[in-house]
């Protein structure tokens, strides 16, 4: 015999004054997640008459860019300075170093960075790459033209 309306927890046969159940489905009456009628806690707008103040927003990223970008072709350009054959990127990449440290050491001055240091290191780098060992090579080279 079998029942197409079990009674409760599925088995037997249905019980009077129940709805009749679909196997193990959920009964129909069932309440949604969360209250009803639910209203919200605060008006949508603010009411006519008071402004609106103005909200916080997301506190800027620092852009520490320049200065990292000053210390790496600074660090580049010395490498590239103490050899003999990349003298010439050495000296370009100084450059590039000296202003790229120079901006980012703007920018930390301003308070839009905080590698006020990287951006230090880069510009001195930089000029360490073009100014001062091209000129070491320069007297080394003259020094030892002069002893032959």
């Amino acid at each position: 015999m079998s029942y197409s309306n079990p009674g409760p927890g599925g088995y037997g046969p249905p019980q009077p004054g129940q709805p009749p159940a679909g196997g193990y489905a959920y009964p129909q009456s069932a309440p949604g997640y969360g209250y009803p009628n639910q209203q919200a806690a605060y008006p949508a707008a603010p009411p006519v008459g008071y402004p609106q103040g103005p909200g916080y927003g997301m506190p800027m990223q620092p852009s520490n860019g320049m200065g990292t970008t000053g210390l790496v072709l600074g660090i580049i350009g010395v490498v590239c300075s103490l050899t003999f054959f990349l003298w010439f990127f050495g000296v370009i990449l100084g450059v590039l170093g000296i202003i790229f440290g120079a901006i980012g050491r703007g920018k930390a001055t301003r308070g839009e960075a905080t590698n006020k240091g990287s951006a230090t290191a880069g510009l001195v780098l930089g000029i360490t790459a073009t100014v001062i060992l091209p000129l070491l090579g320069f007297l080394a080279f003259a020094s030892l033209m002069s002893l032959a």
